[in-house]
């Protein structure tokens, strides 16, 4: 069995070879993981399940422990998350379709794109099916690879 690189490895191959002339941006990477109980992950102290991937992710990076999610349930959750935004300002209420993210509803991709940062988007989205404004590459993803809506 070959031995896994380090977290800091992939991440200096994922970037290149550092620019003189440019300050390191960190990377930032959101897990979103629904109906994942806050004391579930071994890192949060669960003696039962084992996960060294989560683990090493939050002994190698930054952890928000403080956070409130923004709705009950997972797509207005998710809408929040993306847009900064109090659920009572944002277009995504329901699960199931519904309303999707408006036509240049500023995200956390579509800031961060502007400043250089590739963005991506992987699994489950729900805050706009195919074809609406929501769909994650008119948000300012550059790439999405999962499940609409």
């Amino acid at each position: 069995m070959r031995p896994r690189p380090s977290l800091a490895l992939l991440l200096a191959a994922l970037n290149g070879p550092a620019s003189a002339a440019a300050p390191a941006r960190p990377n930032i990477v959101y897990l979103v993981a629904d109906e994942l109980g806050y004391f579930e992950p071994g890192y949060a102290g669960n003696p039962h399940l084992q996960t060294p991937n989560l683990d090493q992710l939050a002994a190698e990076g930054v952890r928000f422990t403080q956070g409130l999610a923004g709705s009950v349930v997972c797509a207005p959750a998710r809408g929040c998350l993306m847009t900064g935004k109090h659920s009572g300002h944002t277009s995504v209420r329901l699960n199931g379709g519904g309303t999707p993210l408006r036509a240049g509803e500023a995200t956390i991709a579509s800031i961060l794109k502007p400043l250089g940062y590739a963005t991506g988007g992987f699994g489950k989205w729900g805050l706009g099916g195919r074809g609406s404004t929501g769909v994650p590459e008119r948000q300012g993803f550059d790439l999405f690879f999962g499940f609409y809506d």
